[in-house]
């Protein structure tokens, strides 16, 4: 028989999908994006340090968010769209959003090397040109694989 779970095993069931590294490279744009809205809200707070709420702070967050830039910036063009139809338009495409992923990881990687992660250097990240160009990147390439229902 299934049973209820209590408040704690489902928060930290929560946590744990919050805080699970993205495998696929749509799981992996998916974060980006989940982040990057996390990351504007985060900002707006005026925090000096984060906070340690579970696992799901910023910091969490970052982590998560590095591992799909990696997953990104080291996919093959086969991982991301088997059957996309584009030929050389779309592999160049392709090599400017790993290239993109990797600059904007530089910077995710920089972040989180630094003792605390305040509400202002995530604002400085949000505002830093390799993550706002990886983001429009994701954003075109998501919705070209909507559209061609890859």
């Amino acid at each position: 028989m299934g049973r209820i779970m209590s408040a704690q095993e489902e928060a930290l069931s929560t946590t744990s999908a919050l805080t699970a590294a993205p495998r696929t490279f749509a799981e992996a744009i998916d974060v980006i994006e989940e982040t990057y809205e996390f990351m504007l809200a985060y900002a707006a707070q005026g925090r000096r340090r984060e906070e340690d709420d579970a696992g799901a702070g910023i910091r969490e967050r970052l982590i998560r968010a590095e591992a799909a830039l990696a997953i990104i910036s080291s996919a093959k063009t086969e991982e991301i769209g088997a059957e996309w139809q584009g030929g050389d338009a779309s592999s160049e495409f392709f090599d400017v959003v790993r290239q993109d992923a990797a600059r904007a990881r530089a910077a995710f990687r920089f972040v989180l090397a630094q003792p605390a992660i305040g509400s202002q250097i995530v604002d400085n990240l949000n505002a830093s040109t390799h993550v706002r160009t990886l983001l429009t990147d994701l954003f075109l390439l998501d919705e070209a694989l909507k559209i061609s229902g890859i």
